[in-house]
């Protein structure tokens, strides 16, 4: 997912950014960024996540990212959980991973995830070497 940083946080390697499907909050694990910067990043979302505590049904609204208080609220479609408890967010084509515990969702339905914290990776393409 492509995001232009916003503004630095009070926490080490904190970001506040902004990517079409909205805005959000992170820690960024890559080479430094100034606001106004844009990087291509990946998703990672360190906690265990409980469903139908921090995976609920979303409430008609469309895919996005934005915050609510201190979580950051990803919405898109639950599009796989694995027996070992992980699972797959698709936001705008890209995909999230995460682990969680609880009671089976309906895979394909549309879902808000709340969680204190997402890392942010820097996503580098790399050309294939012809040897």
């Amino acid at each position: 997912m492509k995001i232009k940083i916003l503004k630095t946080g009070l926490k080490r390697d904190e970001v506040f950014f902004e990517a079409d499907a909205g805005e959000g909050r992170g820690i960024w694990c890559g080479p430094p960024l100034k606001p106004g910067d844009e990087a291509a990043v990946e998703f990672e979302i360190p906690a265990l996540l409980m469903r139908w505590v921090d995976i609920v049904p979303a409430g008609g609204a469309g895919h996005g990212i934005r915050m609510d208080g201190h979580d950051v609220v990803l919405t898109g479609v639950l599009d796989n959980i694995e027996e070992d408890g992980t699972g797959c967010l698709q936001l705008d084509g890209e995909p999230i991973l995460f682990e969680c515990l609880g009671e089976p969702m309906a895979l394909g339905s549309l879902v808000e995830i709340r969680t204190r914290e997402i890392r942010l990776y820097p996503f580098l393409l790399q050309a294939a070497s012809h040897t």
